[in-house]
C-alpha cells in the first residue's frame, strides 16, 4: 500500500507538476514512490503511474550519463511493462537507435589505388576496401535488426520531433548503400582480376565514383550529427545559485545584490558619477560546510558577467599562505597574493586568523591587514580586484570589531550569513551526492542517513553539506567492502541501502542498563535511573508514531555522600541515554567550581559556555554543585548558575545537566535560583553503602584483577570491617583492595616466594597488617 503522505492523489499532482516543469523531477523521489507501491484498488491507474515513473527514471539517468547504458534499458522495459502506451518510454527506446545509428564509422578517406602501384600492393588495398564494404553491411544488418524491433514505437511516434532526426540519419545512410554494394562486388572482382600489372580498368572506374560519392555523403552525415548534438548551457551564476539546495535567505541577498550592481553599472555607464564607486568587498560568515567557498566562486562568476571583473577566479588564500616570519615577508607574501587575484576574487578563509588576540611582538597578521586595506583603497591595485573575507560569526564579528579600519571597507550590505542547513535540506543534499556517484537511495537508507545526520549534529563544530557527504562516502565504501561479489546484483550497483549507513556495534560492549544492575548495591538508584530511560524512550516511541509527548525532563541531582558511586552512575546514563536515541554521543564532562568559576567580570560566563560546549550531545556532571553559591562580594558563583540556566534552554535535548552533592547543601542551591530548581525535578538519593555491599565490592576488585582471598583473610577481611560500613563508601573499598595489593607484594619480596599461588592469593597476614595499620 502507498504510504499515506504519498497518496495517489498526491503523486498524480507531483507528476502532473513535473511534466509541466513546475518542479524538478528528483530520481531519489521516484524510488521513494515505486518502493511505496503495493497491491492498490486502481490497479490500472497505479501500472500507469509506476510507467511514468520508471520512464522518468531512465530518462534522468539518460541525460545524466549521456548514453543508454543496461539500468536506462531495464527501466525502460519495465515502463513498457506496466503501460505498453507510455510515450515517454517509446521515444527513450527510440533515443538508443539514433545512438546507435550515430556510432557509425564512415571512412573519410579511402587510401588510393595508383595505377602505378605493384599487383600485390594493389591487391591488398582492394581487400581493405571490401572489408570496409562488409563491416558497413553488417552494421546495417543490426540497424534493421533494431528498426524492426523498434517499429512499434516507430509507428507510434510518427509525429514525434525525434522521428524527423532518426528519418534523416536512415536516409543517409541509406544513400550509402549502394556505393558500399559497388565497393564490394568492384573489389571482390577486382582483387581476384589481379595478374601481375592488369588489371580490370572498369572494375578500377567503379571503385573510384563509389569512394567519391561515399566520402561526399559522409561530410553531409558529420554536418548532421552535430544539430543532432543537445547543446547543454552551464547557465548563469544567478541560475546555477538557484538551483543550489536550501540557502533561501542567502539567494534573495545575492539577487539583489545583482540588481543593485546592475543598476551601479548602468548608472556609470550613463555618465553619473559615483564618489565611492562600486564595492565588490565581501564578507560571508557561516559554520563549516555552509557553502561559503562556493558562494565565493559564485560570486566571482557575477561579478564577471557583470563586466565588474575581467576574470571569474578565485584565488583562495588563508593565514598560512600571508603572514611571514620576518619583518617585510608579510607585506611581501600579502603583495603576490594581490597580484595573483588581480582581474578576480582575493578569498582569504577564517580571516580573523591574521590577528590573534594577545599574540606576541614577532606575529605579523597585522602586516597583512595593513597591506590589504592600502591596496583595496588607493595605489595600482584599487578597483583591479575583490576581497571577500570568510569565517564564523562569532570570530568573524570579533575581528572586525578589532579592525575598524578593515571593517569600513565592507559596507553592511555586503554582508552575507549562510545558515545551517535543515536535516531536511542535508538529506537533499545527501540523495544529490549519492546521485553524482551514481546511487539511489533507498526509503530505509534515508531513515539511517537522516539518523546519521542528526546524531553529527551536536555542536557549531558540525560540518553541514561537507559531514553529509563524508556520511555518504562512508557508506559508499561500507557497501563496496562488504558485498561479496559471487553473487552480485544489478541493485547492488545502484542502491544505498539502510544496512550501508548502520554503524556497527561491537559485540562485545555491554549495554548500559546491565553494567548499571551489575553494580554493588543501589538498589534504589537502580531503579530510579530505570524508570527515567523508559520514561525517555516511551516518549520518542509516541513522538515517532505521532502521539503527543510529554517534555523530556532528564537534568537530575544526585544526592549523598562521597564514594557512593555518584559519578559512575552518570557514566552508565550518559550511555544509556545515547543507547536510546535522546543523547548523540553518550560522554560524561565532570567539572567543579573551579573549572567554571573565573577571577573576573565577564570570564566565568565564556568559561561555563565553554565547558557546556564540551558536554553538548552528552551529560555535565558538575560535582559538589553547592560550592557555586556565592560566598560574598566578588564571587561569580552566580554567574555560573545564570548561564547554566540559559544554556539549559538554548541546547534542550543536546545538554543533561547532573549536579551533584551533599542533599542539604543542594536544596540551598536550588533555592538560589527557581530557574535552576525548575529544570531539575527529578532527585536521586544514593544510600551509603553497607558492611556487606563493601566487602562486595572488595571481592569485586580483587577478581576483576585476578588476584584472589584465601579463607582465612577472607574471614578476617569480613571481622575487620564495621558493622555500618565506611564514610568513604567505595573509596575506601577500592583502597583498602590497593593496600592489600602492597602489603602482599612487600611480603613475597622479602620471603623471595613467586610461585603462580603465592603472586595470585592474599592471605590473613596482610588482612592483620591492614587492619593493624588503620586500627580497625
Amino acid at each position: 500500500m502507498l504510504q499515506e503522505r504519498w497518496s495517489l492523489e498526491r503523486v498524480q499532482q507531483w507528476l502532473s507538476a513535473v511534466e509541466k516543469g513546475e518542479e524538478l523531477f528528483q530520481e531519489t523521489k521516484a524510488w521513494e514512490i515505486l518502493e511505496g507501491f503495493g497491491k492498490h484498488t486502481d490497479e490500472e491507474l497505479t501500472s500507469t503511474i509506476s510507467a511514468k515513473l520508471y520512464s522518468l527514471l531512465a530518462k534522468a539517468r539518460y541525460e545524466r550519463m549521456g548514453r543508454k547504458d543496461h539500468l536506462v534499458e531495464s527501466w525502460v522495459n519495465q515502463a513498457l511493462k506496466e503501460d505498453s502506451e507510455n510515450k515517454l518510454a517509446h521515444e527513450l527506446k527510440l533515443e538508443g537507435l539514433i545512438e546507435f545509428v550515430k556510432e557509425l564509422k564512415i571512412p573519410t578517406k579511402f587510401p588510393p589505388i595508383r595505377e602505378t602501384d605493384h599487383g600485390s600492393a594493389k591487391k591488398k588495398t582492394a581487400e581493405e576496401y571490401n572489408e570496409m564494404a562488409k563491416h558497413f553491411f553488417r552494421y546495417m544488418e543490426d540497424v534493421d535488426k533494431m528498426r524492426e524491433d523498434l517499429s512499434d514505437s516507430i509507428e507510434r511516434l510518427k509525429e514525434n520531433k525525434r522521428m524527423t532526426v532518426i528519418e534523416e540519419l536512415l536516409l543517409y545512410i541509406d544513400k550509402l548503400r549502394e556505393p558500399f554494394a559497388t565497393i564490394e562486388t568492384a573489389t571482390d572482382e577486382y582483387a581476384h582480376s589481379l595478374t601481375g600489372v592488369y588489371y580490370s580498368a572498369a572494375q578500377f572506374q567503379q571503385i573510384v565514383r563509389a569512394t567519391k560519392e561515399i566520402e561526399e555523403v559522409n561530410e553531409q552525415w558529420n554536418a548532421l550529427i552535430q544539430t543532432t548534438q543537445i547543446k547543454q548551457s552551464d547557465g548563469t551564476a544567478l541560475e546555477e545559485l538557484q538551483k543550489m539546495i536550501g540557502l533561501e535567505g542567502v539567494k534573495g541577498r545575492i539577487k539583489k545584490l545583482y540588481q543593485f550592481l546592475h543598476y551601479q553599472k548602468v548608472r556609470l555607464n550613463q555618465g553619473f558619477q559615483s564618489k565611492d564607486g562600486i564595492n565588490l568587498h565581501m564578507i560571508l560568515t557561516g559554520n563549516p560546510g555552509t557553502g561559503k567557498t562556493h558562494l565565493a566562486r559564485l560570486l566571482a562568476k557575477i561579478y564577471y558577467e557583470l563586466g565588474l571583473l575581467t576574470r571569474d577566479e578565485v584565488y583562495e588564500v588563508d593565514r598560512t599562505h600571508l603572514v611571514g616570519a620576518y619583518v617585510g615577508q608579510s607585506e611581501e607574501n600579502t603583495i603576490k597574493a594581490i597580484e595573483r587575484a588581480s582581474g578576480g576574487v582575493l578569498f582569504i578563509d577564517e580571516a580573523y586568523s591574521l590577528k590573534r588576540a594577545g599574540a606576541a611582538g614577532n606575529d605579523y597578521g597585522q602586516t597583512v591587514i595593513d597591506t590589504l586595506v592600502s591596496a583595496m583603497t588607493s595605489g595600482k591595485y584599487a578597483g583591479t580586484f575583490a576581497v571577500i573575507l570568510a569565517g564564523y560569526p562569532d570570530e568573524m564579528r570579533a575581528f572586525l570589531r578589532a579592525n575598524p579600519g578593515l571593517r569600513s571597507r565592507f559596507p553592511e550590505q555586503n554582508h552575507i550569513h549562510i545558515e545551517d542547513y535543515s536535516v531536511s535540506e542535508l538529506l537533499q543534499i545527501g540523495e544529490l551526492v549519492a546521485l553524482e556517484n551514481d546511487y539511489l537511495l533507498t526509503n530505509g537508507a534515508k531513515v539511517e542517513l537522516k539518523k546519521r545526520i542528526e546524531r553529527a549534529q551536536v555542536d557549531d563544530s558540525f560540518g553541514n553539506a561537507r559531514t553529509t557527504k563524508n556520511i555518504i562516502q562512508n557508506a559508499i565504501f561500507q557497501k563496496g567492502s562488504q558485498l561479496s561479489l559471487d553473487n552480485v546484483k544489478t541493485d547492488d550497483f545502484v542502491f544505498l541501502e539502510a544496512g550501508d549507513f548502520k554503524e556497527k556495534e561491537m559485540d562485545d560492549e555491554k549495554k548500559a542498563l546491565k553494567q548499571l544492575d551489575e553494580l554493588t548495591g543501589l538498589e534504589n538508584v537502580k531503579q530510579e535511573i530505570h524508570q527515567l530511560t523508559s520514561f525517555v524512550k516511551i516518549q520518542q516511541i509516541r513522538r515517532e508514531q505521532g502521539l503527543k509527548a510529554l517534555p523530556l525532563q532528564v537534568h537530575t541531582i544526585f544526592s549523598g555522600n562521597p564514594g557512593t558511586g555518584k559519578t559512575t552512575v552518570a557514566q552508565i546514563f550518559a550511555e544509556a541515554l545515547k543507547e536510546i536515541g535522546l543523547l548523540k554521543r553518550g560522554h560524561l564532562i565532570v567539572a567543579s567550581r573551579a573549572d567554571l568559576v573565573a577571577g573576573y567580570v565577564g570570564q566565568t560566563a565564556h568559561k561555563t559556555k565553554e565547558k557546556i560546549k564540551d558536554a553538548l550531545g552528552g551529560v555535565l556532571f558538575i560535582d559538589e554543585a553547592y560550592s557555586l553559591l556565592s560566598t560574598g562580594q566578588g564571587d561569580f558563583g552566580k554567574e555560573v548558575i545564570n548561564t547554566l540556566v540559559q544554556e539549559m534552554t538554548v541546547h534542550k535535548d543536546n545538554l543533561v545537566v547532573i549536579l551533584a552533592g551533599y542533599a542539604n547543601e543542594i536544596e540551598l542551591l536550588l533555592s538560589s535560583n527557581p530557574g535552576l530548581r525548575s529544570r531539575f525535578k527529578k532527585h536521586i538519593h544514593f544510600d551509603d553503602y553497607s558492611k556487606d555491599e563493601l566487602i562486595e565490592i572488595i571481592l569485586y576488585w580483587t577478581e576483576q584483577s585476578g588476584y584472589l582471598f584465601s579463607t582465612e583473610a577472607k574471614e578476617a577481611l569480613i571481622s575487620g570491617i564495621e558493622r555500618n560500613g565506611h564514610p568513604a563508601n567505595g573509596r575506601y573499598a577500592v583502597d583498602v583492595f590497593e593496600r592489600l595489593v602492597q602489603l602482599q607484594s612487600l611480603r613475597l619480596t622479602k620471603q623471595n616466594q613467586y610461585d603462580m599461588k603465592s603472586l595470585s592469593t592474599i592471605i590473613k597476614e596482610d588482612v592483620d597488617k591492614l587492619i593493624s595499620e588503620r586500627g580497625e
